[in-house]
């Protein structure tokens, strides 16, 4: 069942699973998502409508995200339980900031972000080269250091991306920042035509993303509390992905109104064409898994773009305590 909160003047669903009998005794626990409620989401979503979190002890509400919600600064402030991380490039900021943050498990074992361009003027990643491409602030500052550092794209043939895609439509000459899911099914219902998509992923950018992050305090005094949310988000992943999702995407929708089934459809799709879920070490070691070989490689990849310093303990940012341990991965066959 469902019912709608105010959180700082903002409304926000929270899900809260289930009925449970009265002589039950579930645990509260609050998830907070870092953008609104979407098909990248859906596996929390489906762990919550299916009981998979109710089976281990847990009552999970999700907060979802927003332009106006900073649901990290609420866990920071002992608001919430658990948050959803972008990429590790947070998880290393906050090392250096002194913050107690730690990633306890990785849902997206590759970064959704794409480049996306017209047909007939970019077939490969080296052709994007040629192009103007339209790259936001936070993009330029991150993974877009990278691509000049790894790739030999330059400052000078960025333009600002201000999360519009007019100018993109316009001009095929130009190439543009999106999300998997996102700005590639806007260009083919405003577009008419279906752009050429380039996953930075595939292309070396090797963070996590879609993280579950929670304080080391509540490792410390409630790890069976993180044990059980982690793995009920791994099995949820797994029936959201390859089971009935159904039930998941109506709590999504009545969370979003705008998230029309089309959207959601067209998301779930590329999520598991482009194996964001699961590819790499999950293919052997379940959804969620971080190794330190991947952490340790994507660190000295920021290092030499210049983007994080080296000094920093990478090896604080994160613990693989919860994961590996392939679980769900029966629900995949």
């Amino acid at each position: 069942m469902s019912k709608f909160n105010f959180l700082s003047g903002v409304a926000i669903a929270a899900l809260t699973g289930t009925a449970v009998s009265a002589g039950s005794h579930l645990t509260e626990v609050s998830f907070g998502t870092n953008w609104v409620a979407q098909a990248e989401h859906g596996g929390f979503y489906q762990s919550v409508a299916d009981g998979t979190y109710e089976e281990c002890g847990l009552s999970v509400t999700i907060l979802p995200g927003g332009p106006q919600v900073n649901n990290r600064a609420l866990m920071l402030a002992g608001r919430i339980d658990f948050h959803m991380g972008g990429d590790l490039l947070q998880a290393f900021s906050a090392v250096k900031e002194g913050i107690p943050v730690v990633s306890v498990a990785a849902i997206f074992q590759k970064h959704p972000q794409v480049i996306v361009a017209h047909p007939g003027e970019a077939e490969s990643w080296e052709d994007l080269k040629d192009l103007t491409l339209l790259i936001g602030d936070n993009g330029f500052q991150s993974y877009y250091q990278w691509m000049i550092a790894a790739h030999g794209f330059t400052a000078e043939q960025r333009e600002p991306y201000t999360f519009n895609p007019a100018p993109f439509l316009a001009d095929k000459r130009k190439g543009m920042q999106g999300y998997l899911s996102s700005e590639p099914f806007l260009v083919e219902k405003e577009g008419g035509f279906k752009p050429n998509v380039f996953l930075i992923a595939d292309a070396g950018y090797s963070t996590y993303a879609t993280t579950i992050e929670t304080m080391q305090q509540t490792i410390d005094e409630r790890p069976e509390v993180v044990k059980c949310f982690v793995e009920g988000s791994i099995k949820g992943w797994y029936n959201y992905l390859y089971g009935d999702p159904s039930a998941a995407n109506a709590l999504i929708q009545e969370a979003n109104p705008e998230m029309t089934a089309d959207k959601i459809a067209f998301a779930i799709e590329k999520m598991k064409e482009n194996g964001i879920a699961d590819s790499g070490d999950s293919l052997e070691l379940g959804i969620g898994v971080i190794t330190d070989a991947k952490v340790e490689d994507f660190f000295n990849k920021m290092v030499d773009a210049g983007v994080i310093e080296a000094d920093i303990d990478w090896k604080a940012a994160y613990t693989t305590e919860f994961v590996g341990k392939g679980l769900g991965m029966d629900l995949k066959n």
